[in-house]
C-alpha cells in the first residue's frame, strides 16, 4: 500500500494562468496576463481558485515589464499579485521567464545570462520580503519547447532556425545562473522545473528504420539532463539545480515521426501505440528520483471533462503503484486565445469568458469540467492525495 502523502505544496490541485509574453509571428509582443484581464481581476481569480479547493497557482513575473531599463527593476506590476495571493491564501509558483525578455537583450549573448541572474536576484529579494510562506520559482518555462519554438523552427522571436540545440544550452546556462542568484538570497526557495513529456511513434505499420522516433523521444530528457549535470557538465549543471520536476502533458503530446499526425487517445478502440500517462510519468520519476508534479494539463472544448477523468484514472494507477506525486496543475485554469490568432479561443480552462459590451471578460465556470474535477478531487482525496476541504490560508 502506498503510504506517501503529498507535503510540499499548499494544495494538491493547482491552477496555472496563461502567461506567455513572447513576440509572435506577427511581430507583436504578447502579454497574456493582460490580454485575459488576469492583471485586472487577479484578486477575484485567486479567490475563484479557493472556491474549487485550489490553493496553489502558477503565475508569472513579466521580465520585460519589470526591467524596462538595464538593471533597473520596477515590481509595481507584481505587487498586486503578491497582495492578492497573500489575502486569498494562495501560494504561487513564480515563472520568471515565460518566453519573453527585455527588448535590448540578445538571447544568445553572455550578457543575457548575466542579466537574467540579476533579474532573478532582484525578484527573489522582492518576494522574500513580501510573500507569505514558502517561495517557489520556475526560472525558465519549458526550456525544450522554448528552444524548439524560438531556435529550431522560428515560431517565436528571434525566429531562429536550426539553432535549437544552441539555444537550449544557453537557456541551461541562464537556469544555472538564475537558480544560484535565487538561492543566494533565499536558501529555502524551491525550484520547479517544468518540461513537456512526450511519446512519438513511427507511422502506423512502419518500423522506426532511421531511429527518428527514438531520437525524438530521447530529446525530451535533454534539458533536465543538462540542468542536473548528467550531460554537458561544462554548462554548469549539477544535481542541486534539479529540485522539483514538473511534467507537462496534454492530449496531443503523442504523435507520429515523421509526419506529425497525432496518436489519438479518445477514439475507440484506442490506438495501441498510445502509451498510458501512468507509464510516462513513472519513467520521468524513475529517471530523476525527484519530487514530481504534473506541471500542466488540459483539453479543449467538450473534451475537458473526459480528459480530467482519463488523467485521474491514470493518476490512480500511478499512485497505487507507489508514485510519490506532489500535485497536478490545470493549465490554463482560465481560457486563452491562440498566440498567433487572438480571434481563436481554445475553450480549455476551468473558466471560460463571457465578453461583455464594455470589453470586460466575465469569468464563467464550465459546469461539466467543474463537476468532473470535483469527482476527481474526491477520488484522489480518498487515497490521501488532496483534501475535500479548502486549504488553510497561511498568514
Amino acid at each position: 500500500m502506498n503510504t506517501f502523502r503529498p507535503s510540499i505544496f499548499r494544495s494538491f490541485w493547482m491552477g496555472g494562468f496563461e502567461s506567455a509574453c513572447h513576440i509572435n509571428t506577427a511581430g507583436v509582443r504578447l502579454d497574456m496576463l493582460r490580454a485575459t484581464q488576469h492583471d485586472r481581476f487577479v484578486k477575484a481569480d485567486y479567490e475563484a481558485l479557493r472556491s474549487m479547493r485550489i490553493a496553489t497557482a502558477r503565475d508569472t513575473i513579466r521580465w520585460h515589464r519589470v526591467e524596462s531599463a538595464p538593471r533597473s527593476y520596477d515590481f509595481s506590476t507584481v505587487d498586486p499579485y503578491i497582495e492578492a495571493a497573500n489575502e486569498a491564501g494562495v501560494e504561487i509558483i513564480w515563472d520568471l521567464l515565460h518566453y519573453g525578455w527585455p527588448d535590448d537583450l540578445d538571447i544568445h549573448s553572455r550578457v543575457f545570462v548575466d542579466r537574467f541572474a540579476g533579474f532573478c536576484d532582484a525578484a527573489a529579494r522582492h518576494l522574500q520580503r513580501r510573500v507569505s510562506g514558502q517561495r517557489f520559482y520556475t526560472p525558465i518555462n519549458e526550456l525544450s519547447f522554448f528552444a524548439w519554438a524560438a531556435g529550431e523552427v522560428g515560431w517565436f522571436y528571434p525566429f531562429d532556425k536550426h539553432r535549437g540545440g544552441e539555444l537550449k544550452r544557453q537557456l541551461v546556462r541562464a537556469w544555472v545562473g538564475g537558480v544560484d542568484a535565487i538561492r543566494a538570497v533565499d536558501p529555502e526557495a524551491r525550484i520547479v522545473s517544468v518540461e513537456p513529456i512526450i511519446h512519438t511513434v513511427p507511422p502506423l505499420g512502419l518500423p522506426d528504420i532511421d531511429g527518428r522516433s527514438a531520437t525524438q523521444n530521447a530529446s525530451q530528457w535533454e534539458a533536465w539532463d543538462m540542468i542536473a549535470g548528467r550531460s554537458e557538465p561544462e554548462l554548469g549543471g549539477a544535481p542541486r539545480y534539479l529540485d522539483i520536476v514538473g511534467v507537462n502533458f496534454y492530449h496531443d503530446n503523442q504523435w507520429e515521426v515523421p509526419g506529425g499526425h497525432k496518436v489519438h487517445w479518445h477514439i475507440k478502440p484506442r490506438d495501441k501505440r498510445w502509451v498510458p500517462f501512468s507509464q510516462l510519468i513513472r519513467a520521468a520519476y524513475d529517471r530523476y528520483q525527484r519530487p514530481i508534479i504534473i506541471g500542466e494539463t488540459s483539453h479543449v472544448g467538450s473534451g475537458r471533462a473526459e480528459w480530467i477523468r482519463e488523467l485521474t484514472d491514470e493518476i490512480v494507477i500511478a499512485i497505487k503503484a507507489g508514485l510519490p506525486l506532489e500535485g497536478i496543475c490545470l493549465y490554463p485554469i482560465m481560457d486563452r486565445f491562440e498566440w498567433n490568432d487572438p480571434s481563436h479561443w481554445h475553450n480549455s480552462g476551468l473558466w471560460d469568458y463571457d465578453i461583455q459590451a464594455d470589453g470586460t471578460f466575465r469569468r464563467v465556470l464550465n459546469r461539466e469540467y467543474a463537476e468532473e474535477l470535483v469527482r476527481s478531487q474526491l477520488r484522489l482525496a480518498a487515497l490521501g492525495f488532496g483534501s475535500v476541504e479548502p486549504a488553510e490560508a497561511t498568514a
